[in-house]
């Protein structure tokens, strides 16, 4: 881990949320211009989702995310000795790019409520929140292809890429569901292309918005690949053991819906009794019971599926520390990177 570390308490968690409110400051006009150019349907459905307004138009108070993903192109940009004002059309089109995924993911796993309010798709249709995500997308690229900034071209072409790797590792995840065979190296597998694809493209674009080579693009990709990894380690954790009142969902609902998330995996790999009820519980034909679903998450704990996604986790954030270190010699310039890198672990589950 070099000349960084991760025992920095609760002074990051403080730093990580100056970064994120920073990031909302700067990102959130440039993202209400973009949306605001899409067509009347198309707009509404897009706002909503973004927590601005209700379903008929009027104003809300719903939160629209956290925005970790374009304060990692901005804080990118800044340790590698760019402006991160310079980024935040770029910022915006990770964003864009993050919440056309939502929108589909939602219809594909038929997610009822993200937010703590109902899904886009459960509020307009699934053919609405699917077009909406597709103009999201395409909004994404128009407002990266438009920014007149030299390291635009080939954020393009790196988000472009991103996107086809995210469809991969979608239909990864899907393909899952029917197999009962599925190893946690698949996993991780589809993980890093679902979720940490995203997020090392965030850190790469905005280290080429601050100039950087390609191998410090590379090295910063691989950081936020890394992130992206220990990310979904924790949000799978969440997914079954998460307080819905910080989720916003109902409790065990990764178990209710029989997802093979990375500790189920583990668990159903594990050759022990755990298994063998974790096994019978998902092949059951019907909703699992309120019992039921606290059986499945014992199961998964029991069988060491959530004690090895904790390990994991914690391993992988050594490995992004690691690349974090070539690419940014003084840990000084990469504070705002490692606080943020420090919070997606420090989420409640």
């Amino acid at each position: 881990m070099g000349i960084f570390t991760l025992e920095r308490g609760n002074r990051e968690g403080h730093q990580a949320a100056d970064v994120l409110a920073r990031t909302r400051s700067l990102l959130d006009p440039a993202l209400r211009t973009a949306v605001e150019t899409l067509p009347g349907s198309l707009r509404r459905v897009s706002g909503y989702h973004f927590g601005w307004w209700e379903a008929d138009g009027t104003p809300s108070a719903a939160g629209s995310g956290k925005a970790i993903r374009p304060a990692l192109v901005l804080a990118a940009a800044q340790a590698m000795g760019g402006r991160p004002a310079e980024a935040v059309r770029a910022a915006a089109a990770v964003e864009l790019v993050h919440n056309f995924t939502l929108l589909h993911d939602d219809v594909i796993d038929r997610d009822e409520t993200r937010r703590h309010r109902l899904t886009a798709w459960k509020v307009f249709g699934a053919t609405e929140a699917i077009l909406a995500g597709d103009a999201m997308h395409s909004l994404a690229l128009r407002t990266l292809a438009e920014d007149g900034h030299p390291a635009a071209p080939g954020a393009v072409r790196r988000l472009a890429d991103c996107v086809v790797e995210l469809c991969a590792g979608q239909q990864s995840d899907c393909a899952f569901e029917q197999r009962n065979d599925v190893s946690p190296a698949e996993c991780l597998e589809m993980a890093e292309a679902k979720t940490g694809a995203l997020i090392g493209c965030a850190c790469a674009i905005g280290a080429l918005y601050a100039g950087a080579d390609e191998s410090a693009a590379q090295a910063m990709d691989a950081f936020g690949r890394e992130i992206g990894l220990a990310f979904q380690l924790i949000d799978d954790l969440i997914g079954i053991w998460g307080d819905p009142a910080v989720t916003g969902k109902p409790v065990g609902a990764d178990l209710a819906a029989r997802k093979k998330s990375l500790p189920v995996v583990y668990a159903l790999g594990s050759d022990t009794k755990e298994a063998v009820v974790l096994a019978g519980l998902y092949a059951l034909e019907r909703p699992m019971t309120a019992e039921e679903l606290l059986a499945a998450a014992a199961a998964v704990d029991g069988s060491g599926g959530r004690a090895w996604a904790q390990t994991a986790s914690c391993e992988r954030m050594a490995a992004a520390i690691g690349h974090l270190s070539a690419a940014v010699p003084d840990p000084t310039a990469a504070d705002d990177l490692l606080a943020l890198a420090e919070l997606v672990t420090r989420r409640n589950h």
